[in-house]
C-alpha cells in the first residue's frame, strides 16, 4: 500500500460491492462481514441492455454467413437468441457454438437442444478456447460480445489469420444509482473501468473525502487513478489474488485485527 493509502486508513464499518450478490451462501463476502461485524451491500453500477434488430443492422453483420458463434458468457447467449428471434432467423442445424465454459455451453439448452448441436466448451481460460480454435481453423467465426469488452480473443483471432466477424449484440451502461445519492460507505469496490464511469455518470460531483477505494485489476486501478480517485486497495495483491482477500488484508489492518 502507498504511503497516501496508509495515512487514510480509517476503521471499516461498511462496504459496497458494485457487482450482484453473490447466489452462494458461502461466499467470502459473507464470510468476512460476520468474521469481522461489518456491514457489507452489494449494488451493480452497470447493466447490460441488448441491441434491437435496427441497431444490430447497422453493423451490416449477417448471421448465416458465419460457420461458428463465440459466446462468453450467459448474457451474451440470452441476447444472441433473442436478437435472431427479433431478426427472424433460425440457426441451421450444423451451426458450431464455441463457449468459454461448461455454464455457458449448459445454458445453451434454454434456445437450442445441445445434443443435436456441435458445442466446443472451453474449462477454466481463455487458452482453452485457443487450443478449441487450432482444432477449427477453418470455421467462419462470429463473435457476439458486449461493446466493451477484452482484446484476448479477437487479437488471437486476428494475429492467427482467422476468418472472423464482430458483432455487438448487448452494450454496457451505467446504472441509476439516484437512490444511493446520500448514502455513504467506507469503501467502494469497483471491478471494471465502466463501474468507475458509472460513478461519476451518476454523481459528476462525487467528493472521495474519507471514502476507500478498492479496485481488482489493472484496468480498473487505471480508470480510478484518471479519475481522480485515491486507491486505497489495488487486488489483486501477492498474498490475496481475489477482491475478497485484499479487503480482508486492508480490514484486519485498519480495524486492528491479529
Amino acid at each position: 500500500m502507498t504511503v497516501v493509502a496508509n495515512a487514510r486508513m480509517r476503521k471499516v464499518k461498511s462496504i459496497l460491492v458494485t457487482q450482484e450478490a453473490p447466489s452462494d451462501p458461502g461466499s467470502p463476502y459473507f464470510k468476512i462481514a460476520e468474521k469481522y461485524g461489518i456491514k457489507i451491500d452489494f449494488r451493480p453500477f452497470i447493466v447490460v441492455e441488448p441491441l434491437d434488430a435496427k441497431e444490430f443492422r447497422k453493423q451490416k453483420v449477417d448471421i448465416l454467413q458465419h460457420t461458428a458463434i463465440i459466446l462468453t458468457s450467459r448474457n451474451a447467449v440470452d441476447h444472441f437468441f433473442h436478437l435472431c428471434k427479433e431478426l427472424k432467423l433460425e440457426m441451421p442445424p450444423d451451426m458450431k457454438y464455441f463457449c468459454v465454459s461448461e455454464q455457458t455451453s449448459n445454458y445453451l439448452q434454454k434456445y437450442i437442444v445441445i445434443r443435436k448441436r456441435k458445442i466446443f466448451t472451453g474449462q477454466k481460460s481463455l487458452s482453452d478456447m485457443f487450443d478449441l480454435f487450432k482444432k477449427h481453423k477453418g470455421e467462419k467465426y462470429l463473435f457476439a460480445c458486449s461493446d466493451i469488452r477484452k482484446n484476448d480473443i479477437p487479437d488471437y483471432l486476428r494475429s492467427n489469420g482467422y476468418t472472423f466477424t464482430e458483432a455487438v449484440i448487448h452494450r454496457t451502461v451505467p446504472a441509476n444509482l439516484s437512490d444511493l445519492k446520500n448514502v455513504f460507505y467506507d469503501i467502494l469496490a469497483f471491478f471494471s473501468p465502466s463501474g468507475i464511469n458509472s460513478l461519476f455518470v451518476n454523481f459528476p460531483d462525487f467528493k472521495q473525502n474519507n471514502t476507500r477505494i478498492a479496485t481488482f485489476g489493472p484496468a480498473t486501478a487505471q480508470a480510478g487513478r484518471e479519475a481522480g480517485l485515491i486507491l486505497d486497495i489495488e487486488a489483486p495483491l501477492p498474498e490475496a489474488p481475489s477482491m475478497t482477500g485484499a479487503l480482508e488484508v486492508y480490514i484486519k489492518r485498519a480495524n486492528g485485527v491479529k
